[in-house]
């Protein structure tokens, strides 16, 4: 399967800003059962995109836009080959605990089964644990199908019940959330409880029309990946009841959201941001034409040829004006993305 993805993000800032710099992870993966055959970013106001692979193999792109703008759009395009991948089996041989334990011991995967930022053990995720019966018994792989059946149960798909940087307690204590807080939850399960490596998934899911999906489309999405003993890292997807497949396509991997967000980045000014965000997957049964320009709907193609306008809401700035507030943005403003900041400037998955 062919899947051509289009991914928009539009920051409109309430005054103009003197400088934004960013970096983004939205170029797919090219490994397990899948390839991305061809990526494009586009950011305006135009700059040069730089690009590097961290220790993961993600792609992560960066770049730097210093001068005086009113909004930042950037548009990522990619075509993805999705093989099928291999039936994950209901349960595994006698012993898979014990070969398990032998895996973890030879590899290095302590980065995946320690806690990070977003996946840490709570009292609140203890309480969890004893009433949905986490331990360790029959095989690795029997209880993990049984917890992704149970997280997506226990929790309800409700959007903007939580925030980009939300503690698992929030989603604990409401027993509702997104596709975000049900992979960090079962990170942490997974982690703790069974002492299985795992690890966290960002990219998107393809809903076809008789995919019964509690996600929306129009977002990316999230899930979890756990070393199987003879399989590999196998892929579940709580928010959706459903083992990673041919629909799941793979963008970063990390310890939690926190190592993979989509954008993440800082500007000079005083300003507030408004965030627009747009995804569509589009599946294509046929070998795509690689050379063929993939076609920009009318919508998006404003949002981008209208980047380099200033908002409405701020007025051209005479020359004395701009040097003013450069001057007071860069010694006093330099925003990060942190609270209270964060859920305008840093782009997680669409709530």
């Amino acid at each position: 399967m062919y899947y051509s993805i289009r991914h928009l993000t539009k920051f409109l800032y309430s005054t103009a800003v003197s400088e934004s710099m960013m970096e983004t992870r939205m170029h797919p993966r090219s490994d397990q059962n899948q390839r991305c055959l061809t990526f494009h970013l586009s950011v305006s106001p135009r700059c040069r995109v730089f690009s590097y692979r961290d220790h993961l193999a993600n792609q992560v792109h960066h770049f730097d836009i210093p001068g005086m703008h009113g909004q930042l759009v950037i548009v990522a395009e990619s075509l993805v080959e999705v093989q099928p991948a291999p039936q994950v089996p209901a349960f595994l041989a006698p012993g898979a605990w014990a070969d398990l334990d032998a895996m973890v011991e030879r590899g290095d995967y302590w980065e995946m089964l320690l806690p990070s930022e977003f996946a840490a053990p709570t009292q609140a995720l203890d309480d969890l644990a004893t009433e949905l019966d986490v331990r360790r018994r029959d095989d690795p792989l029997m209880v993990l199908h049984r917890l992704n059946q149970q997280m997506y149960e226990h929790f309800d798909y409700k959007p903007n019940s939580t925030r980009v940087n939300s503690p698992i307690d929030l989603a604990l204590s409401t027993k509702a959330g997104v596709c975000q807080d049900f992979a960090h939850i079962m990170i942490t399960l997974v982690r703790s409880k069974l002492r299985i490596p795992c690890r966290y998934v960002s990219g998107y899911l393809f809903h076809g029309e008789s995919d019964m999906d509690r996600s929306v489309s129009t977002a990316t999405h999230a899930w979890i990946e756990a070393l199987v003993p003879h399989l590999g890292w196998v892929g579940f997807d709580p928010t959706n009841w459903l083992v990673a497949g041919d629909r799941h396509i793979r963008t970063a991997i990390g310890r939690d959201y926190a190592d993979v967000p989509p954008t993440h980045g800082i500007f000079r000014g005083r300003a507030e941001s408004e965030l627009t965000v747009a995804v569509r997957v589009t599946p294509s049964l046929g070998t795509p034409l690689l050379d063929q320009e993939l076609p920009v709907p009318e919508d998006w193609s404003i949002l981008v040829e209208k980047a380099t306008q200033l908002p409405d809401q701020a007025p051209p700035l005479t020359r004395q004006q701009q040097m003013a507030q450069q001057q007071q943005t860069t010694c006093d403003s330099e925003t990060p993305l942190d609270p209270p900041v964060t859920n305008l400037f840093v782009l997680g998955l669409n709530r």
